[in-house]
């Protein structure tokens, strides 16, 4: 930097953009060509000369074109920073940390609060899933307590009797005996013998017959055992009649006669499908499932439409000519049968 420069500096250090204007004007540069060289537009690099550097985009902005102006003139860059720093009462160090406080602070502070939420959140939905899981554990072990306090008993007449789980078995059989009406007991004459009198009393005086009246043995005076009633021969002397009596044989079945205007449709299955058959008026003549060996002959109005389950298990015929039946996807087919 020469004498001229050095002069010039120390008569305007308050304002660094005014130095750098008459260092320019002393070069003959103009103000299209600092700011071609610097990528400013004239109006910002007029505004840097001028000391206007609160309408410059910022701080760090300005600081950085003073540098660069100070540079492409030939001047010492850290003076001219210097007085821009006094010029302006600030300094880089208290820029960056200004920046730093503004910008990477609240994020570090909003993740902690992220995360600390995310725990809080996880703590309450494990709590929630621990209560529930010892109420539902807790239910069926209440209801066990419950059901098993009593003891219902039916007895032999159909009513129902409950004992607590408490009460001595004894107390529990006497009551069921006392609560049982007495089963009278069976009439000699079903054993098939009489019983003996008892040791030590006199047997029964029978009472004198009338004359003329025959005798009767004392085993006819007991009840005469069962004798099933001879009203229906024994089994072996009858021809075994079934429940159900058989059909007779099936007589061939007479063959289908179609009307004007019908066709006949006849289908032979080797393995179950599923069969639907349908008129040309949309009417459904049969529809189900056919089982292995199972036949079909039908007549209806043409053209008549013949879906099937699966295809490979039918063999189709319609006015007794066989028809193809080629399976679509999934095994399936839908035959339309004498329609043009």
């Amino acid at each position: 930097m020469n004498t001229s420069q050095s002069d010039v500096i120390g008569t305007t250090r308050a304002n660094p953009g005014e130095t750098l204007r008459q260092a320019r004007e002393n070069k003959g540069w103009s103000t299209a060509q600092v700011a071609g060289q610097l990528n400013l537009t004239e109006n910002a690099l007029r505004q840097l000369e001028q000391g206007s550097f609160d309408q410059l985009p910022g701080h760090t902005f300005a600081r950085g074109y003073i540098r660069a102006y100070a540079k492409l003139l030939g001047m010492d860059q850290a003076q001219m920073v210097t007085a821009f720093d006094q010029y302006t009462g600030t300094d880089a160090s208290g820029s960056n940390v200004q920046a730093l406080g503004r910008v990477v602070e609240p994020v570090r502070l909003s993740r902690n609060l992220l995360r600390l939420f995310s725990l809080a959140l996880l703590a309450v939905l494990i709590g929630f899933g621990y209560f529930w899981w010892q109420e539902r554990s807790a239910r069926p072990a209440e209801t066990g307590s419950l059901n098993m306090e009593h003891v219902e008993v039916e007895s032999a007449d159909g009513t129902t009797e409950i004992h607590t789980l408490d009460e001595p078995e004894d107390q529990a059989v006497a009551e069921d005996q006392a609560n049982t009406p007495p089963v009278p007991s069976e009439p000699a004459g079903d054993s098939g013998t009489a019983e003996a009198p008892a040791e030590g009393t006199p047997p029964a005086t029978a009472a004198p017959v009338a004359p003329g009246t025959p005798a009767v043995p004392e085993a006819a005076q007991a009840p005469a055992p069962a004798v099933p009633a001879p009203a229906q021969p024994p089994a072996a002397q009858q021809p075994a009649v079934p429940a159900n009596p058989a059909a007779p044989a099936e007589a061939p079945a007479a063959p289908v006669v179609a009307a004007a205007g019908q066709g006949v449709v006849k289908v032979q299955f080797t393995a179950d499908c599923w069969t639907q058959v349908t008129d040309a008026d949309g009417k459904v003549i049969l529809e189900g499932l056919k089982r292995k060996g199972d036949s079909l002959e039908v007549a209806a109005k043409a053209p008549v439409q013949l879906r099937l389950g699966f295809a490979q298990g039918a063999q189709v015929s319609y006015n007794g000519q066989p028809v193809e039946v080629t399976p679509a996807r999934g095994g399936t087919a839908r035959l339309k049968l004498g329609g043009q």
